[in-house]
């Protein structure tokens, strides 16, 4: 940080200053002093980009926009205070004048006035919100009011008062009296407890001078930072972070202190006071200290007395009221930011709405942004490719280096305990310096230290103690070793050749690198900032002061310094005796000239020649980059206030004097002349502009002695070709060509008549726009032609504009480009088009199937890959797709059966293991296995109906399974037909039809696919006898439950007699009940405690009721034979009929001679008087439209 006067302001009449005040919000600076003195100013001040823009010579002067002289107070005004919530000001006189003014209009009027005319006004200050005002007296008394006037509450303390302070919630006020004790209310006039100052000594008494308590408004960068700061006479700080903090920060000013203020973002405090000494009081100061306690810097101000100051609203500059003058100082912070690479600015800020630190990385020249954040941020340095941050880490005396490149990615990262005062770096190491230890970190490269001969593991990271003699980079020290230094760190900067390490005492370390040999030297400053040139020759240094100097870097027999220990008094600088400056905030040296350095001085920016500066131009920004005679900063100050909107205004580019010079020279005198400017003030910069203005003036041999002068190899062979060309205009083409005016070479190229030339340099510039347009004149053939087409669609393809470079590669006739196209597009008609247009064999079917395959449409995919001879691609397209039918029927086709039932086997195993039978049922669908899915289904249906006992689901999967068996049934039977039908049946078809059969007939010796409704059935006259049973119709219950004891395969033998106990007893049909029972009692897998109920609930069942059948109402007869019939009986007792009665699935009747229909999917009856009830089939649930109406003959019916 450094601080400078810039602008002093006279009071007229010689009138002296007691009190300022700065609104930060709308910039007026309020001043009161002796004879009743109260201004209001403006300062109107222009920015830095507009400084920028201006580029003037001279210095910016800050005029006043405003000068009102308020009238209405005759006492001397002692304090002035802003409302800046509702732009009010607030004075007070030392005869108890208290007056409120308002702006109207732009002019400041009174709006209240108050006299209390008791005593005098000591301090007054409104609360953070400006809804309240405290008036402290001298007497003790204590006036509150609200912003409208009114008067809330008045109290006496007791106690001479001399300041007062809210706190930044506006609960608490604390008092300062003139006893040297500070008291805390709270804002409803209750006492609360005194304040403890730690510096009070019983028997001495102390008189406190200044308290300010930050207000909150601007966020905190560090929640645990003190905020509350009280200040005593002797020059004594006491920094709290609350009222009650037990250990504050003290700090010992060493000068008679007269007021303290807080910048307006609670980071720096402002203490204002005179030295002292043994005899007398000389001059004014002002010590700037960080909220932790830290010096940061001292300004020494001219007068006799400072008696007040006040911060400016961004926090660049303090207003001091020294005798009958305002002094205006400069701040130049010291951010966190860093220039590395050829166009990165990295910077850190804080958020008021976020715990961690961003971290902007900024290209300048492209305007590319990238945010990143990180915890407590401590330090920011560049070097070569990377920058580092430094930050605090979560574990106390840990601190982590994050290593990024150019967009803020983490490269590496290391974990250190070195504290992070001081970071610089180069492009292979990184240093760390606390107060008295260096942290090296070896972040890239070893070809370096395997040259000089050290181990590159050594080096990678070690720590040096600044009071070790010679230490040796193999052996690193213990940090608890060595004591403190008292002589500390107070700056160091670093070179690819160099580590240079200042200390407090102006002893100056060198380390050599990589070697990290240890030489010394003395400076006759305390130096603040350093800095080494391109080659390390020479030091830049900058004092305490801010004064710069020179210092000559040499070695005096190098080898003997490196080996031998006593080199370290070997004097390794010496300061240039002619050159100082002062006021000097920032400084850059030119990467590639060692005798170029800009310096910003004040509110102005030097450049230096060696110990010449040139003509000095205004500016306010840091410095970033001098490189080919050209310098580039940034304004940070305006880059603070809106940290992510950054444009070009921000950056501040100027070149050197040397550069303008030699531009004029050459607009101005012969080249000749200009040849010897240059050749006196060498610099490749220079030989390149000299160089390009010889070739727009066709001077081919000044041009060429230039190139050769600035080493550009290929601007030397550039000039060796036009030699070559004789034709002046082509020469001048060329060159037009060099200097990237394509437009201009093409126009010459035309007026030449050299069509060919003007296409040749538009392909090489890839505009192939302007090649269709200049073939189009007539230039060219249809081979470029095509070529332009397939580059005009390249380009439209890679802006994803598909459409037109469909239209282009449609010209062009490429066809896998515009395949590309359409599939973008997801243009299938199109593409189905492309693939009839190609040839059987075409590699492109074969990329063009994969397309397909991508989408799902398998029928096109299956084309394309057969056409292209790709039939094992077109087989596993259609098992990916699950088109398992049309896998096998290309595999039959083309006798890869083992291929497609494999891959088939395999997969369903994976399902059936993973618990997804329904999936491999669905897959041996497609396929077309349909036993293997009925097998699945018939598998599936017997577990669930163990399992979950539910008899629905079980009957749906055994329908399927019935399905699918129908399904299979229907598959052969189509092959057989086909077969017969044929014309020709060769042998080739008999043998098929033959295992076709044969396949048949080993699967209808299964069970399952013998009686395929079977299982089916059993369930669904199950769940038939129950809703029977539920309705109330036990006759007919007890019938369908009699019929299920020939589903014993389906059902067991316990449920099926369970059922049919249970609807004869209902029935009354205890002879049936009784048999029932008996086929209970007889089963062998029924628990012994189920059997003993089973066998009492008997016992009392038929000890009540006999085992005797009711007397049947009518009889039944044969719809055949006509025979009578028993009434549990199924089949014709009848020796020459013994026929088997069909059961109805919708009633659970004997079908004997009624009319029925039978379903045609299922093939089972349905009574017709049942239909009107059904649409479809009770039992497969097909439509009964499409069933078939049997009648028997009236001399049948009965």
């Amino acid at each position: 940080m450094f601080l400078y006067l810039s602008k002093k302001i006279s009071m007229p009449n010689g009138t002296k200053l007691k009190a300022l005040a700065w609104n930060s919000q709308q910039g007026w600076l309020a001043c009161g002093g002796e004879q009743g003195l109260l201004k209001v100013l403006m300062l109107d001040t222009g920015s830095a980009i507009e400084e920028n823009k201006q580029r003037s010579t001279m210095p910016t002067a800050s005029n006043l926009s405003m000068n009102q002289t308020l009238e209405g107070h005759h006492g001397t005004v002692v304090a002035v205070a802003w409302n800046q919530n509702y732009r009010k000001l607030t004075t007070s006189d030392e005869q108890g004048l208290v007056i409120v003014w308002v702006l109207h209009k732009g002019m400041w009027f009174e709006e209240m006035i108050n006299n209390r005319n008791k005593s005098v006004v000591k301090d007054l200050r409104w609360s953070s919100d400006g809804q309240k005002i405290c008036i402290a007296y001298e007497d003790g008394q204590v006036v509150m009011g609200n912003v409208d006037g009114n008067r809330l509450w008045g109290k006496d303390v007791n106690a001479q008062l001399c300041l007062v302070e809210w706190s930044p919630d506006g609960r608490l006020i604390l008092f300062c009296t003139t006893q040297g004790t500070c008291l805390i209310y709270d804002c409803n006039s209750n006492y609360v407890a005194e304040l403890v100052i730690c510096f009070f000594n019983k028997g001495t008494g102390i008189r406190i001078v200044g308290i300010d308590w930050y207000n909150g408004v601007e966020g905190y960068n560090d929640p645990t930072a003190p905020t509350l700061a009280l200040a005593l006479a002797s020059g004594k700080l006491q920094l709290m972070r609350h009222e009650l903090d037990e250990e504050p920060v003290l700090i010992d000013t060493r000068m008679t202190t007269i007021c303290i203020k807080w910048s307006p973002d609670g980071e720096v405090l402002a203490v204002v006071g005179s030295e002292v000494s043994d005899s007398d009081i000389q001059g004014s100061m002002v010590q700037l200290y960080s909220n932790t306690g830290i010096h940061l810097r001292t300004l020494h101000v001219p007068g006799t007395k400072t008696s007040a100051l006040a911060w400016e609203g961004g926090g660049l500059r303090l207003a001091l009221a020294v005798d009958a003058y305002i002094y205006l100082a400069n701040i130049r912070p010291e951010y966190k930011r860093a220039f590395f690479g050829s166009s990165t600015c990295v910077y850190g800020y804080k958020k008021r709405d976020h715990a961690e630190h961003s971290v902007m990385f900024w290209n300048i020249s492209t305007n590319e942004r990238y945010c990143k954040y990180v915890n407590r941020l401590v330090a920011v340095s560049g070097g070569g490719e990377h920058c580092v941050l430094a930050t605090v880490g979560e574990i106390p005396d840990q601190y982590i280096l994050i290593l990024c490149n150019a967009i803020g990615n983490p490269v590496d990262s290391k974990n250190i305990s070195v504290e992070p005062l001081f970071v610089t770096m180069n492009s292979s190491y990184v240093f760390i310096a606390s107060e008295d230890k260096i942290f090296v970190w070896m972040y890239k490269g070893t070809h370096e230290s395997q040259a000089y001969g050290v181990d590159p593991v050594i080096l990678q990271e070690h720590i040096i103690h600044i009071d070790d003699l010679q230490h040796p980079p193999d052996q690193d020290i213990d940090g608890e070793t060595l004591d403190s230094s008292t002589d500390q760190i107070c700056c160091i900067c670093s070179s690819d050749r160099y580590l240079i390490v200042g200390r407090e005492s102006g002893i100056l370390h060198r380390y050599h690198l990589p070697t990290m040999s240890e030489t010394k030297g003395l400076l006759t400053c305390r130096p603040q900032a350093l800095e080494l040139n391109c080659n390390s020759n020479r030091l830049s240094v900058i004092d305490v002061n801010g004064v710069l100097s020179f210092y000559d870097m040499f070695e005096k027999k190098r080898a003997e310094e490196i080996l031998t220990p006593s080199s370290k008094h070997a004097s390794i600088c010496e300061r240039v005796s002619d050159f100082e400056r002062k006021d000097v905030w920032d400084m850059k040296w030119a990467d590639d000239n060692p005798d170029l350095l800009a310096v910003m001085e004040k509110t102005r920016m030097y450049i230096f020649r060696g110990t010449d500066p040139e003509e000095p131009v205004s500016c306010t920004a840091y410095l970033c980059n001098f490189h080919n005679l050209q310098i580039q900063a940034v304004h940070l100050d305006e880059v603070m206030r809106q940290p992510e909107k950054l444009g070009k205004e921000h950056v501040f580019n100027y070149e050197t004097k040397s550069l303008r010079d030699t531009r004029q020279m050459l607009k101005a005198v012969e080249i000749q002349d200009a040849f010897i400017y240059v050749e006196d003030h060498s610099h490749p910069r220079l030989w390149r502009s000299l160089a390009e203005y010889a070739l727009e003036t066709l001077d081919l041999s000044v041009a060429e002695k230039a190139f050769v002068r600035c080493e550009d190899f290929y601007g030397i062979q550039f000039v060796k070709g036009l030699h070559i060309i004789k034709e002046r205009n082509k020469q001048k083409a060329e060159i037009c060509v060099y200097f990237e005016k394509f437009d201009a070479a093409e126009k010459l190229y035309l007026e030449m008549d050299r069509t060919d030339l003007a296409i040749d340099l538009r392909i090489k510039m890839g505009d192939w726009f302007i090649v269709e347009a200049l073939i189009s004149r007539g230039a060219g053939n249809d081979s470029l032609l095509e070529l332009t087409w397939n580059n005009i669609g390249n380009y439209y393809a890679d802006r994803q504009n598909w459409s037109k470079a469909a239209t282009y590669y449609a010209k062009a006739n490429n066809c896998e480009k515009l395949a590309e196209c359409f599939y973008a597009l997801q243009n299938w008609l199109d593409l189905e088009r492309l693939m009839n247009t190609l040839h059987d064999g075409s590699p492109l079917l074969i990329v063009i199937g994969q397309k397909f395959a991508s989408v799902g449409i398998c029928e096109h995919a299956v084309t394309c890959f057969v056409r292209g001879g790709d039939v094992k691609g077109a087989i596993n397209c259609c098992m990916e797709l699950n088109f398992w039918q049309k896998a096998m029927e290309l595999s039959k086709l083309h006798d890869c059966e083992k291929l497609v039932s494999g891959t088939l086997a395999k997969y369903t195993s994976y399902l059936l293991q993973s618990g997804n039978p329904l999936h491999a049922v669905e897959v041996y669908q497609r396929a077309g296995e349909h036993q293997q899915a009925a097998k699945i289904l018939t598998n599936l249906a017997k577990t669930c109906a163990k399992k979950t006992g539910n008899p629905l689901e079980a009957k749906k999967l055994f329908v399927l399974a019935a399905f699918e068996v129908e399904a299979y049934r229907s598959s052969i039977l189509a092959s057989k037909n086909c077969m017969e039908d044929s014309e020709v049946v060769n042998s080739k078809a008999a043998t098929t039809l033959e295992g076709l059969l044969q396949h048949d007939t080993v699967a209808t010796s299964e069970a399952i696919l013998d009686n395929a409704w079977h299982g089916a059935e059993g369930y669904h006259l199950w769940l038939l006898a129950q809703r029977e049973l539920y309705a109330g119709h036990y006759d007919q219950a007890m019938k369908i439950s009699w019929w299920l004891r020939n589903y014993n395969d389906i059902l067991s033998d316990e449920e099926i007699y369970s059922l049919i106990a249970l609807t004869t007893f209902y029935n009354k049909n205890y002879a049936h009940c009784s048999q029932a029972f008996v086929k209970l009692e007889s089963l062998r897998n029924i628990p012994q405690s189920k059997q003993e109920e089973i066998t009492q609930m008997a016992l009392n069942i038929f000890s009540q009721y006999p085992p005797i059948s009711p007397s049947q109402d009518s009889t039944r007869f044969c719809g055949n034979c006509n025979g009578p019939i028993e009434e549990l009986s199924t089949k014709c007792p009848n020796v020459n009929c013994q026929t088997h009665f069909k059961i109805c699935m919708a009633s659970g009747n004997l079908i004997l001679s009624e009319e029925h229909t039978q379903c045609i999917t299922c093939k089972h009856w349905i009574l017709s008087m049942k239909l009107r009830s059904f649409k479809h089939c009770p039992l497969c649930h097909s439509p009964i439209e499409q069933s078939v109406i049997a009648t028997y003959p009236k001399s049948l019916r009965v």
